[in-house]
């Protein structure tokens, strides 16, 4: 059994210890032992990069290989840094919009590497307001279906958040009512709910979909919830919204509507619409 003081939140009585690292919970495993808060990295960015830098407070996280085409034709930009792999190289843009200066890069793919990038993001330029976009698949068609998904807490069908987060099936997200006051604003169409963030795009079963559905997902993607817990972990603050496309909860799937999702330019103006909000709360505290 754990000991009284164990720093897990409490489980149901069906709950059952299959080890010291995972254990059951109805039929659900949830990983225990992965997040050390108090423990020191052996790595650190500091390793790789030296000293951090201090350029801008705010980034924007594009998934969509077309959208960064054409912010970087659309926008002056110049390039302040980069995310450097053994695989490849990504550059990071500081642009320039009505007098904001704003990181932007293309994120990888995947709840990991995407997070991952916020931490050295943040370490190369100064930036500790993330805002993110992507696509999404549907889940409930008549809930969401035509429009914008805000998301309230992410199923943590992945393995970062448990590196940075105490163990949990749900992470919250905690900028969901900042995106709806200003959803509602501009006048776009939008529903919030939960997601459920997925390492394993092609298992992605009937009973998965199912289980999550019933309990409210409304949108399936794969980056929040490990985004959301490294940004909880270095106090960094989360923004993220998505554009729902394929459906998932049919009889014969098809990719229909995932391009749009993907490659929409109006998810990019969005954002902007947000960084002009944080720039103006910002200020508004000084």
């Amino acid at each position: 059994m754990l000991p009284d003081s164990h720093p897990f939140p409490a489980l149901p009585v069906h709950a059952i210890l299959i080890s010291s690292k995972t254990l059951l919970n109805g039929s659900d495993i949830v990983i225990l032992d992965s997040f050390d808060r108090q423990g020191e990295p052996v790595i650190s960015p500091a390793a790789f990069f030296g000293d951090q830098r201090r350029i801008c407070d705010t980034a924007i996280a594009t998934f969509s290989r077309e959208i960064y085409a054409s912010v970087l034709d659309a926008f002056p930009s110049e390039q302040i840094g980069e995310l450097s792999a053994c695989n490849r190289v990504r550059p990071i843009h500081l642009i320039t919009s009505d007098g904001m200066q704003i990181a932007f890069y293309l994120s990888e793919i995947g709840a990991t590497l995407s997070a991952t990038d916020l931490i050295e993001v943040n370490w190369k330029t100064g930036a500790s307001h993330f805002i993110a976009f992507g696509s999404a698949g549907l889940l409930n068609r008549e809930a969401a279906e035509g429009k914008y998904v805000i998301p309230t807490e992410a199923y943590r069908d992945e393995g970062m958040s448990y590196h940075y987060a105490p163990p949990a099936d749900y992470i919250a997200i905690r900028n969901a009512a900042f995106l709806e006051d200003l959803f509602r604003s501009l006048h776009l169409p939008f529903v919030s709910g939960r997601v459920w963030t997925t390492d394993a795009l092609y298992r992605e079963t009937r009973e998965m979909v199912r289980r999550r559905k019933s309990e409210g997902c409304l949108a399936v993607e794969m980056e929040l919830a490990g985004m959301q817990a490294v940004c909880d972990f270095h106090g960094f603050q989360l923004y993220h919204f998505v554009q729902t496309g394929d459906v998932v909860d049919q009889a014969d799937y098809t990719p229909d509507g995932l391009q749009e999702a993907n490659h929409a330019m109006d998810k990019f103006h969005i954002a902007l619409k947000i960084a002009e909000k944080i720039l103006r709360q910002d200020t508004a505290r000084m």
